[in-house]
């Protein structure tokens, strides 16, 4: 946390850089729900019962909730807290339309 971030040169995007554990730790979390998403593929093919099938996708969701509040909670702490601090409040609203955005 506290890193700064940076604006390419087209100033279309910026880079967030997380440490080495931070960085490990969200691919692991990536790493399981992706494989999640293969047993729910793999589930559907072997023509699995509905419900069971129903309750898997149910589990990723969760598990992508959870990564979620990760990502936005680090955001928040680190660049959130960087820009307001430079005086660029804009990030606010950024951050109040990525939040809308999840809670659709």
């Amino acid at each position: 946390m506290g890193e700064k971030y940076s604006e390419e040169t087209c100033g279309c995007s910026r880079h967030k850089h997380r440490t080495a554990e931070e960085e490990k730790a969200l691919l692991n979390r990536l790493n399981r729900i992706e494989g999640q998403i293969r047993g729910i593929k793999n589930m559907v093919e072997e023509e699995r019962y509905c419900i069971d099938i129903l309750n898997q996708v149910s589990a990723v969701q969760a598990a992508l909730n959870s990564f979620n509040r990760i990502l936005l909670t680090d955001h928040i702490h680190s660049c959130v807290v960087e820009r307001v601090e430079e005086g660029d409040t804009e990030v606010i609203d950024e951050l109040c339309r990525a939040i809308q955005k999840l809670m659709k």
